[in-house]
Order: structure tokens, then sequence, then C-alpha cells
């Protein structure tokens, strides 16, 4: 039970009934995975299960009427908000999400209680009701927000990388060696912002991860129908930029390419854009049908569960038993009901403090 986890080449299965998408992960062969020990294998577990688990129980909750407003879900694509956050360091670097965004909440570290209560509106929730789903935000947890368009979160973590680097460059500060994880799907990579930022960030060589998490989908537009270059991960050549595509279905993948470039960021080498190929297993948002895309791509991408692919790494190594990551399962049901109980007993913002947050304040 002692040994480390580490496993290399680990070729991609095939791609029958994937799709285009699919083609991709069927070349791609992961030559240097992430190698973790007991301790954080089940961090990683852990955080991954709460991720999806917390998804599910809010689809509950839209579905019997108690949570309200647009709300798009994350189930299947946890290897990325995890792989990657989970390589960083907690209130030290910075994360910026899009609509998609609970899960990275949670991954940065913000409490369970606090992102609930703020998809029900609540004064307790981290936006303290004012943001709801797509407006995540937690200046001690260095979760910059959540967006509601696509690329608009991109400039604000690109302030925040040239905040880091201004810091240490200009002010002489030898600390300052944060670096910030901007998240975007697909479909924001056609978009000007995207390529305005990677062109500002490799220019002052800002330490910025870009992270794709194409999941295939742009709401109902197949991305390879959507761009003259599918690969996004190759538009960094055009800057000079460290580019690289991963499995996004693989956490310690995903963790080992953002380590690297981590250490490049830090070191002062610049950004990196790093496109996950991953795929999200319901519809756009919770008001979505999901009946564009085939059910045989669907059931070819379900069989590729981050999460029980790596329960398999885990237990094949030796580092837990199956039981134990049923309790994590047990533990992580028991704190997301708890925190739906405290969300729903959790008081309303008040009406006389309407126009609170909009403006600096004393």
């Amino acid at each position: 039970m002692g040994q480390d986890l580490a496993v290399e080449s680990a070729p991609v299965t095939t791609a029958a009934g994937g799709g285009a998408h699919a083609e991709r992960l069927s070349s791609l062969v992961t030559t240097a995975r992430a190698t973790v020990d007991r301790e954080t294998g089940l961090a990683l577990y852990r955080d991954m299960t709460l991720g999806r688990r917390f998804e599910d129980k809010c689809a509950e909750m839209y579905y019997r009427g108690k949570m309200f407003g647009f709300v798009h879900l994350y189930n299947g694509q946890e290897a990325v908000s995890t792989g990657v956050i989970g390589a960083m360091k907690r209130q030290h670097d910075w994360f910026c999400s899009t609509y998609r965004d609970h899960v990275h909440a949670l991954s940065a570290g913000v409490p369970a209680r606090q992102v609930m209560s703020e998809l029900f509106g609540k004064e307790t929730g981290c936006s303290k009701g004012r943001g709801g789903s797509m407006h995540l935000f937690s200046k001690e947890h260095h979760l910059l927000g959540g967006f509601a368009f696509i690329a608009e979160g991109i400039p604000v973590a690109l302030g925040s990388a040239f905040t880091s680097r201004y810091k240490r460059d200009a002010l002489g500060d030898d600390s300052s060696d944060a670096v910030t994880a901007a998240f975007f799907g697909d479909g924001t990579c056609n978009n000007g912002q995207f390529f305005e930022c990677l062109n500002m960030a490799q220019l002052w060589k800002l330490p910025i991860i870009f992270v794709v998490e194409n999941n295939k989908w742009a709401i109902g537009m197949a991305h390879d129908r959507a761009t003259s270059d599918p690969e996004i991960w190759r538009k960094a050549g055009s800057f000079g930029m460290a580019g690289e595509e991963v499995d996004g279905m693989d956490v310690l993948a995903v963790r080992a390419a953002a380590e690297r470039a981590i250490e490049r960021a830090r070191a002062g080498e610049g950004p990196t854009l790093l496109e996950c190929l991953t795929y999200r297993f319901r519809g756009h948002s919770l008001a979505d049908p999901d009946e564009l895309r085939a059910e045989q791509e669907k059931q070819f991408w379900a069989e590729r569960d981050p999460l029980k692919a790596f329960e398999r790494d885990l237990t094949t190594a030796g580092l837990v038993s199956a039981d134990e990551l049923r309790a994590i399962e047990k533990e992580i049901d028991a704190e997301v009901g708890d925190c739906v109980d405290f969300a729903l007993s959790a008081p309303e913002p008040d009406p006389e403090e309407l126009t609170r947050y909009i403006w600096a304040e004393d």
C-alpha cells in the first residue's frame, strides 16, 4: 500500500463511436503521467468525487424546483479541474472560471456550503447571493470569478498574471511567483479576446496557464464544425508559446501537464496553452434536452468516466482499496446533503442592501 502511482506511455483506447473528438485521443500517447502517493491520490479522488456528487445534487434540486436560473453542470470534466488546480497552490495561485464554475470553486477550496448557498441565492453564498450559478467569486480562495459570456474571464486572468509579474519585476517582490489558471471552453477559442490575451501573455512572459476544456460541443455546435483548425493547442505556435494537448479524462495526465506548465510559469518562461480533450456527460445546461448528441457518442465517453478510470489506477497500484473509496463517497454524500440543508435554511439577502457590493465601500 506504500508505493507511488506512476504510469508511463499509456495509449488511449479505440475511438470507435466517439466521433472526431475521440479520433484525436486515439492517436494521443501520454508519455508522462503524474506520480502520486497514497495521500495525494486520496485527495485527488475526494476532490473529483465532491465535484461529481455536488453537481448531481444540483440537478436534483433544479428538477425539484428548489434551484432557479441557468445551471451548467461539469459532470465528466472533473479530471481537468482536479488535475490543474490540484497541482497549484491554494490561496497563493489564482483561478478564473466560466459559467460552468461550481467544480472549479470547490477545487479551489471554496466550502461546499458557500457554493450551494450561492446557487440558492442566499446571503451565506460566496457571492452573498448576488451572483448565482454563473458568478461564483471568492477573494479568500483566489477565485477571480465565474463569467457568463465566453472569453470574458480571460482578460481578468491576464491581469492577475500581469500583477504577479509586475510585483516581482517592478516592485522587487521575490516572493511574487503566483501562477494564474484561466479555464474556458472550445467555443471561446474563436473569440478575439482569446487571441489578444495569448499575444500579450507571450509578449510579456506572463505566468498564466490557458486551460481549454474542449468538451467537443459549444452548446449544440460540434467543435470540428466551428473552427478551421480543431487542434486548439497548435494555436500557441503562432505566438511562440508552449502548447500541449492532453487526455482530459485522465487526471494524472492533466496533473502532469499542469505541473510542466506551472514550472515554466514560475521560472519566468511564460504562458502555456493546455488543451484538455474531455466531454460533458449532461446537456449544455439543465434546460438543455441534449437531443443533438448521438447516443453512441455519449455512451463512448461514459465508458471513459474519469472517476472510474482513476479508481482503477489507484486500486491496481495498491495505493487504496475499493472499500476506502466507497467510504470517501459516503462522506462526500453526507457533506453535500449538509450543504443543501444549510443553504435551504440560510437567510435571503436583505432587500435594503440591494445596491451593496456594486460600488467600492469604505
